[in-house]
């Protein structure tokens, strides 16, 4: 067994499996995440403290598109399957998109379900995560990263009913600069913008059945939770984002879930340095849309 304060990990994710009351534990596992990429770990609890793991998930074959950054796991059921989607850096193009993995069970193995990547091929993207509308269609939310346009944005884009590609042209649902709590920065070595970053959006119903939409951004480069919400309770917004981050202790990328006890819980990922980043959790409570500490 595993504490989480030993686990080095990014990008948390949670899935939880009420049938065997058991916690699913998914997120960046190499360590060294900003090379090359040997697959994604999962471990699993009964009480989110003490972790049984790792469990190998996914590991690549020699004919795998990608061998850099393999980021930002997340699961899902969808149809009696489960799909991870994650972030890879594509050898052919040497940019970065979400592709699709599928299994039949929460430990794997899971392997190649999308063609490729289903994000554009000639854009820089990270950070998929599905979302399912009232009408049944599936949407992938991820981001348009700030080394390629200066101003991240989060976009959303529609599947396939079998998840195995994009379904049209992707929207822009909104940049960083338009909610008030990011800060700029600019890195002459990346490119010539006043950039601002957009990481990991995840989207949650609150109880009133407002769609709201966590993420993360950099407030004076301390990494930081945020939360927008949906003007029209639609995923293509328009999207009115909270003037004060939900979190500014050096953490994000983080995702909201209900525990075996029905309390609503965030996990993210604290500090943002590697190697010392862990998954954290954080009891909330979520009263007409508003999200706090309890």
């Amino acid at each position: 067994m595993v504490k989480s304060k030993d686990i080095q990990m990014r990008d948390p994710f949670i899935y939880v499996d009420r049938k065997k009351g058991r916690y699913y534990l998914y997120g960046s596992t190499d360590k060294d995440v900003w090379g090359k990429g040997t697959g994604f770990d999962v471990y699993t609890s009964s009480d989110l403290e003490n972790w049984q793991g790792p469990i190998a998930a996914f590991r690549p074959d020699s004919d795998f598109y990608s061998e850099d950054n393999f980021w930002a796991p997340e699961v899902h059921e969808y149809k009696g399957y489960y799909y991870l989607f994650a972030t890879f850096l594509v050898k052919a193009t040497g940019k970065r998109g979400t592709a699709i993995l599928k299994s039949d069970s929460l430990t794997g193995p899971f392997t190649p379900h999308s063609q490729n990547i289903v994000t554009p091929h000639d854009w820089f993207s990270l950070d998929g995560t599905l979302h399912i509308d009232d009408q049944g269609t599936p949407w992938m939310i991820f981001c348009q990263e700030w080394i390629q346009i200066g101003d991240g944005a989060i976009c959303a884009v529609r599947l396939k009913d079998d998840l195995t590609e994009a379904e049209g042209e992707p929207i822009t649902l909104f940049s960083a600069s338009e909610a008030k709590w990011p800060t700029s920065f600019t890195k002459e070595e990346v490119n010539a913008h006043v950039n601002y970053v957009t990481d990991g959006p995840y989207i949650y119903k609150a109880s009133n059945g407002e769609l709201l939409m966590l993420w993360a951004s950099f407030v004076k480069n301390v990494y930081a939770q945020g939360v927008s919400r949906s003007v029209s309770g639609l995923i293509t917004g328009p999207w009115k984002h909270d003037a004060d981050p939900l979190f500014t202790s050096d953490g994000g990328h983080g995702m909201l879930f209900h525990d075996l006890e029905g309390t609503l819980q965030l996990t993210l990922h604290a500090p943002n340095q590697t190697p010392e980043e862990r998954p954290i959790f954080i009891k909330m409570e979520e009263k007409n849309g508003v999200l706090q500490k309890c």
